[in-house]
């Protein structure tokens, strides 16, 4: 179970104890923002891509969207989510629990501009009912990112 994998994760860095698990589904922003009592914005939705045939992680606000045009000149192709199957087989995580920790190897991860307005945020952690409060420095140190992008909108 990817639960099981990220607390193993978060257990070298002896935070396993701060992941929050629910009796209610918090696999979309919606659901996540109930089951915290949190805004929606606030809720570090995971969105998984197809580029060059390798999978890609966009870790982005809840109330950012994918900017088709930004995310072309930034990854010279079209935008192409993962389907449900493929998420889970290429990353690690099931489609409503994905996020940027304990992922197979070669997932590339980004961060989007989007998160930096946030003190903290709450990306899943492996399952559709988990989440975790991080500072924007703990989301970079746990989530072995590549770069900081800007390819959403809708969010300013």
């Amino acid at each position: 179970m990817s639960i099981e994998k990220v607390k193993e994760y978060f257990k070298t860095f002896g935070i396993e104890n701060r992941i929050l698990e629910f009796d209610v589904s918090s696999a979309t922003v919606e659901l996540a923002a109930q089951a915290l009592g949190c805004e929606g914005c606030r809720i570090a939705k995971t969105i998984s891509f197809m580029v060059d045939g390798g999978a890609v992680l966009i870790v982005c606000a809840g109330d950012a969207k994918i900017d088709n045009a930004k995310y072309k000149a930034y990854f010279g192709t079209k935008a192409k989510m993962l389907s449900y199957e493929e998420a889970s087989e290429l990353i690690g995580h099931a489609v409503g629990g994905i996020c940027p920790f304990a992922t197979n190897e070669g997932v590339k991860i980004y961060l989007d501009e989007s998160l930096k307005r946030f003190e903290t945020v709450f990306p899943a952690c492996g399952s559709s009912n988990s989440a975790i409060e991080l500072t924007i420095p703990e989301l970079e140190k746990y989530s072995s990112y590549i770069d900081w992008i800007d390819v959403c909108k809708a969010w300013q």
